[in-house]
């Protein structure tokens, strides 16, 4: 098992390049397959997570490129070009991979098979087979259809008027995907904005959506065409680098390329709020998508109340957040976050130990945390549980401890970030 040792940082400095992002990475590879003719993406990010999505789009016929670069050449099938694969498909790690996935393929001509690791297969599949079910689609699975492997035999869908007891992009995203082989009108309704990279990315492809006031429409059997893509820097990696040059004294990072999504940016909102330094420049277009750079400087951050509409705009980013709730004066308290519990790994009480072994004062609570800020944190050794965010969470923490941190399980942040100790790195030196 590979294990880091992460030492106490001087003042960080320099600027860095954040790798594409990983959502749209995935989404480019869904689409571009379901569209008719070729679709280029800039940018692909080459993490595990999106190259589970890769095999098993080529597994079911469709031609993928590789280039230099960062770029692929996606030769799309149409919407019901895709044959049926030859073994179960792996999502490995992605809980992004299956959920979509899962409601792509229950409006296929073909049976299937996902499975993941043992990590993904303990992962909840209810939110999302539970309304596709009531489309018509055919899904068994360990639980009664709530734990992978799920197995699919694809059936003609209908559509359906669905609104979603939580704010989740990968609900929506799986619901909007079969919405596109049901002849008519299918409606996703959530209580607050979860991320819109398939709405945006569906709409450029040709497809007729309309976003309302809490919620989503999309016609059913539309005629998709090959684009070319252009996959902004991923926010929730930037997010890590961001934390680390505001909680180290005398810090200053230039992030370059880091994708501002309204939807996704909740992150800039949070530690803005938190007192951080934090200046967007040169924002741009780029692929339908909001860009900047961002200079950050070191900062005396004080606690908040991170809450409602803000959570499911910074969901992946919390656990970071919680390293800048520690070295935050105050308390923060963290609520309505209870979808943190069902990620790769219960993230609340995996950051709370963290916290815990760090010498931070941490509670938890249902859905969500409250942490005392303090001047410093101490070394120790640190379990990642395989959770990519809670291994780099904690490398971000060790940057300010008194001593060394030992964090095991850490191969995991491949599956997101894979040159993150490289930047790392390069910021400390």
């Amino acid at each position: 098992m590979e294990s880091r040792i992460v030492h106490p940082a001087r003042p960080l400095r320099g600027e860095i390049v954040i790798p594409g992002d990983k959502s749209i990475s995935h989404r480019s590879i869904m689409i571009g397959s379901l569209a008719e003719g070729e679709t280029t993406v800039h940018g692909f990010l080459h993490g595990e997570d999106n190259h589970a999505t890769l095999k098993a789009f080529r597994a079911m016929g469709v031609e993928i490129e590789e280039l230099a670069g960062g770029v692929l050449k996606i030769r799309g099938r149409g919407l019901d070009g895709l044959t049926e694969p030859g073994d179960v498909l792996d999502c490995g790690n992605s809980g992004t991979t299956i959920r979509l996935m899962t409601g792509l393929l229950a409006g296929q001509r073909f049976f299937s098979v996902l499975t993941g690791d043992r990590y993904l297969r303990k992962r909840p599949m209810k939110r999302v087979t539970g309304p596709l079910v009531s489309m018509g689609a055919r899904i068994w699975g360990r639980g009664g259809g709530d734990l992978a492997p799920l197995a699919l035999q694809g059936t003609p869908l209908h559509p359906i008027d669905y609104a979603s007891p939580i704010a989740s992009a990968q609900v929506k995203s799986a619901l909007l995907l079969a919405g596109l082989y049901a002849e008519g009108t299918t409606t996703v309704r959530e209580p607050h904005l979860s991320r819109d990279h398939s709405e945006r990315m569906l709409t450029a492809f040709g497809a007729e959506l309309r976003p309302f006031a809490g919620g989503v429409s999309l016609t059913g059997r539309p005629r998709l065409r090959g684009q070319e893509i252009r996959v902004p820097g991923d926010i929730s990696s930037a997010a890590f680098f961001l934390v680390a040059a505001l909680v180290v004294p005398g810090s200053e990072l230039l992030v370059k390329n880091v994708g501002l999504n309204p939807s996704r940016s909740g992150v800039i909102d949070i530690l803005r709020a938190m007192g951080g330094s934090l200046e967007l420049v040169d924002e741009r277009q780029a692929g339908g998508e909001p860009v900047a750079d961002i200079v950050v400087k070191s900062s005396r951050l004080k606690g908040i109340e991170i809450s409602g509409e803000l959570v499911p705009r910074a969901i992946d980013e919390l656990p970071v957040v919680s390293i800048a709730a520690a070295l935050a004066e105050g308390t923060t308290t963290i609520r309505d976050a209870r979808e943190l519990r069902v990620k790769e790994t219960d993230r609340i009480a995996a950051m709370i130990g963290v916290l815990t072994a760090l010498g931070v004062s941490a509670q938890p609570r249902d859905d969500g945390m409250v942490v005392h800020g303090s001047d410093g944190l101490r070394g120790g050794t640190i379990d990642s549980c395989g959770d990519h965010r809670i291994a780099m969470s904690t490398a971000i923490a060790a940057l300010r401890a008194t001593a060394p941190v030992t964090i095991t399980d850490t191969a995991c942040t491949a599956t997101s970030f894979p040159n993150f100790w490289e930047l790392l790195d390069k910021i400390k030196t």
